[in-house]
């Protein structure tokens, strides 16, 4: 797959694939698992008397620091881009194949919400 034919085309494939692999760990159900260490549940009533969850980092220590990283997304997108780019630069078979699959799968999601806004769905 790389080199790419030019350095815009390797920047392109490495911002989908960064943007993907960060959402899938700060937003992504499939990742709750892994982010709910870091956690703490607080339920609150709205005005409606509806129970809301919402999801605060811990508040000390390691799970703490770690709960702060991964609820800012732009904290874990600079982290995961340090992570392709090492990829990338090793020239791993492996490292080139995730980064293709994420870049493409980031392809297919933004496709998927503009299609989702055009049909109202």
């Amino acid at each position: 797959m790389f080199p790419p034919q030019s350095e815009f085309t390797l920047f392109i494939i490495l911002g989908l694939a960064s943007f993907r692999l960060t959402r899938l760990i700060v937003f992504d159900k499939i990742m709750e698992p892994l982010r709910s260490p870091f956690f703490k549940e607080i339920e609150e009533k709205n005005e409606e008397g509806i129970v809301e969850i919402f999801l605060m980092p811990k508040e000390k220590g390691l799970l703490g620091w770690i709960g702060q990283l991964l609820s800012c997304f732009w904290c874990v997108g600079v982290w995961v881009s340090l992570f392709l780019v090492f990829l990338y630069i090793q020239h791993w078979f492996i490292g080139d194949v995730l980064i293709l699959i994420l870049a493409v799968a980031a392809v297919g999601a933004i496709i998927e919400v503009i299609i989702s806004k055009i049909m109202d769905i």
